[in-house]
């Protein structure tokens, strides 16, 4: 424990010298005994256990007991990584690619993503600004952290990945959450965030196509987004795009925020292989950012986990490298019938009003005509009654709604939808 709290303030001097890492009390003296009753860190006891963790966490206690549960809560893709991916997974083991590499990865793969982002999103990075992690989560943590600490306010567009403000508040610092509605699509309107921002905001997180909303903000309103974020010279954009390649509308396509005028030296550009190439345990993502952005991430993360698994690396340069796009648009094409027949399902539904996402793969219908808007009640009843795990919209920032994740079969989807529909008939009787 005492480790731990080294370690933390060791790294908060640091990274910023702006403010003074707060006195954490470790050890409370019980008044009956003469020892200790150890306490966590009080950060730690402010943190809220993941929603999506908790509610998958109980359908599989429920299938270990024997129940059969049709599940849409994990965002993970159901087809496997492309075969190239597979072979090259093999080969990495089989020719002894097993070892430690640099803290910021291989640079067989840096300069892929760098090629990538170039070729794909007119994003210029050189390799060296480039940082390989386990998954993007780890990178959206450490961007958190490399530029927040107590004093500091982050904006969160509402609704969001539950991770989000939790990230914010073991920094120290504090979540602002943007609030944003159905009505409007769940995107962002530039003068609320204006009126969000303040002396203290230093970083705000765009997570763009959404989750949980599956909302792709346009060219046209990015740019006035930017204009924003352009009168704040200290604020700071983290832009979280790893369900970029998940976009299902022609005329909006995915627009990196890092490419607007003036936004490439304020941006640290998320994304990772789990989502478009179906390679979530491998656990690899990364970030690019200009390099005084970049350091202090590559120092957190060379003190936390060193590199990235070196045969993810592996598989992450074939994904970039040799994968067909006629083999990734033909999994964007299933999504796309997938999330249709969601949205069909949901218009025959009393009451439940919802929107066409333009990518990811989550509908976040409002369902708040149905159990007083109390969501967390709705889907612990669905999955008592009917068997059908869903994630409240509470969890998300957007009570009243639920979040249905499609990246599963089609046949998973034909029988949810009709658990669905049977739950809120009756639930209406």
């Amino acid at each position: 424990m005492k480790l731990g709290l080294v370690l933390f303030v060791t790294l908060t001097l640091t990274l910023s010298s702006s403010y003074t890492a707060p006195s954490l009390p470790r050890f409370s003296t019980c008044s009956t005994c003469l020892h200790s009753t150890i306490l966590p860190n009080p950060l730690v006891a402010n943190v809220k256990m993941s929603a999506t963790v908790e509610l998958f966490s109980k359908v599989k206690a429920m299938e270990a007991e024997g129940k059969k549960v049709t599940s849409l809560c994990v965002g993970e893709p159901d087809f496997p990584p492309p075969r190239a991916v597979l072979e090259a997974t093999v080969e990495a083991v089989e020719s002894g690619a097993t070892t430690y590499t640099a803290v910021t990865g291989t640079e067989e793969l840096r300069s892929a993503i760098a090629d990538d982002l170039f070729d794909r999103k007119n994003l210029s990075y050189k390799s060296t600004e480039i940082l390989v992690s386990n998954g993007a989560k780890q990178s959206v943590y450490q961007g958190v952290f490399a530029l927040c600490g107590p004093g500091d306010e982050v904006i969160i567009p509402a609704p969001y990945w539950p991770s989000y403000p939790e990230m914010v508040v073991l920094t120290g610092a504090k979540p602002v959450i943007l609030p944003t509605t159905i009505e409007d699509n769940f995107l962002i309107n530039p003068s609320a965030l204006e009126k969000a921002i303040t002396s203290k905001t230093k970083l705000m997180i765009f997570c763009n196509p959404s989750n949980p909303s599956g909302a792709v903000h346009s060219a046209t309103l990015m740019s006035e987004i930017a204009d924003v974020i352009r009168k704040h010279p200290n604020l700071a954009v983290l832009s979280d795009e790893i369900y970029e390649r998940l976009v299902y509308n022609p005329s909006n396509p995915h627009v990196s925020f890092a490419s607007l005028p003036d936004m490439h030296s304020r941006t640290l550009t998320v994304n990772g292989f789990s989502k478009a190439y179906a390679m979530t345990g491998l656990r690899l993502g990364y970030m690019a950012a200009p390099a005084n952005l970049l350091k202090p991430c590559v120092t957190i993360q060379s003190q936390l986990t060193s590199c990235a698994g070196s045969i993810s690396q592996a598989a992450g340069v074939a994904a970039l490298t040799k994968v067909e796009e006629a083999e990734m648009e033909a999994n964007v094409e299933i999504m796309r019938e997938k999330r249709d027949f969601v949205l069909s399902k949901l218009a025959e539904m009393p009451d439940v009003k919802s929107f066409t996402p333009d990518g990811a793969f989550y509908v976040l219908p409002d369902v708040s005509a149905y159990y007083d808007g109390d969501d967390a009640t709705l889907c612990l009843k669905l999955l008592e009654e009917k068997a059908l795990a869903l994630v409240p919209g509470s969890s998300f920032g957007a009570p009243g709604t639920i979040r249905i994740s499609y990246a599963t079969s089609m046949d998973e989807l034909e029988i949810a939808m009709k658990k669905l529909g049977l739950f809120l008939s009756e639930s209406r009787s």
